[in-house]
């Protein structure tokens, strides 16, 4: 069987009516002649790049590896558990919202989707709407779909590069123009739009109200300051530690070792897959008896769980976030609106 190794994947470019046609600030060597509006990173049917792998799918691959590549912290041994992706809004999206687990399972899914936002490159004045008003109920949110002005029962909130937005399965949301997301989430594309704006696309009203929460503990995570490693040469934050999903983000100017162990949190001992998904600059990931992989900005690499240790080496500098599955039960995220 082919060992495995760090595969860098291909970003498979989806285009939407509200995405752009200029990704510079992620993809500058790309044009495009459609509006793209995601860049899928480790989705199902997103492909490996290098080496004897390449072009084989992540859930081809799951289902041959299984934990050996997602690790033995993942709800299903044999399924990519998480999807990562660009977005680059040009417009509003529709206004949707995704299930949670258990909704999600009412509708014969396989679970919900709960995701978050790392704000990349955020724009003056960039918005997103996350949740009902405080007070609005379901009923009185549905009435003011049918009277076309749902937008103002939404929660608008400024966002600004660094930020790290939580979502959780439930929430009513949207994105507004002027920033770019990283976003981190099951593996799930079960969407129910709700409102579009006059758009010629359908809703899916009965299901999406139906999985709508008035409460929800979506917001603005609250995080610890930014720590100093590796005798202070090299920054890590911790932007968000939810059920789902753990994401870090890094600064290295020097090399620096990882595990896919999360010994560092628990004495679990369990292993997961890690995303690394390089924001800005350029780096080397290497590990042991394998051939080095050369991550830039917009690239993501993943590092399969029996891989047990690796290294990112920086080419000057290089800023990447680092998503995983966590090893036990973790709450959801203190944040604030």
């Amino acid at each position: 069987m082919t060992q495995l190794y760090p595969l860098l994947m291909s970003p498979a470019f989806d285009p939407r009516p509200w995405g752009t046609l200029d990704l510079s600030a992620i993809y500058p060597n790309h044009k495009f002649n459609e509006r793209i509006g995601e860049a899928w990173l480790t989705g199902d049917n997103c492909v490996v790049a290098n080496g004897p792998l390449a072009k084989r799918s992540l859930a081809d691959l799951s289902k041959e590896f299984g934990p050996e590549l997602v690790g033995t912290a993942a709800r299903d041994p044999r399924r990519f558990p998480l999807l990562l992706k660009f977005l680059f809004p040009e417009e509003k999206l529709s206004v949707q919202v995704h299930p949670d687990d258990a909704t999600a399972q009412r509708f014969g899914e396989p679970w919900g989707k709960t995701e978050c936002w790392y704000v990349a490159h955020a724009k003056p004045g960039s918005q997103i709407a996350l949740g009902l008003k405080p007070g609005v109920t379901v009923a009185q949110f549905e009435q003011a779909i049918h009277e076309k002005r749902a937008e103002e029962l939404l929660n608008w909130i400024n966002v600004y590069q660094g930020e790290m937005i939580y979502v959780a399965g439930g929430t009513v949301h949207t994105l507004g123009p002027g920033a770019v997301i990283v976003e981190t989430q099951q593996q799930s594309d079960t969407t129910y739009r709700l409102y579009d704006y006059g758009r010629p696309r359908p809703l899916h009203l009965d299901r999406g109200l139906a999985s709508v929460k008035e409460r929800v503990a979506s917001g603005k995570v609250i995080r610890p300051a930014p720590v100093a490693i590796d005798g202070g040469k090299n920054r890590r934050s911790s932007m968000i530690s939810a059920p789902y999903f753990t994401v870090d983000l890094f600064e290295l100017k020097s090399p620096h070792d990882f595990s896919t162990i999360e010994s560092e949190r628990d004495a679990s001992g369990k292993t997961s897959v890690q995303i690394l998904v390089a924001v800005e600059g350029c780096g080397v990931v290497e590990a042991h008896g394998r051939d080095p992989v050369t991550m830039a900005k917009g690239d993501a690499v993943v590092i399969p769980a029996d891989l047990d240790a690796f290294q990112v080496r920086p080419q000057w500098a290089i800023e990447f976030l680092k998503a995983s599955v966590p090893s036990g039960t973790v709450p959801e995220p203190a944040t604030r609106l």
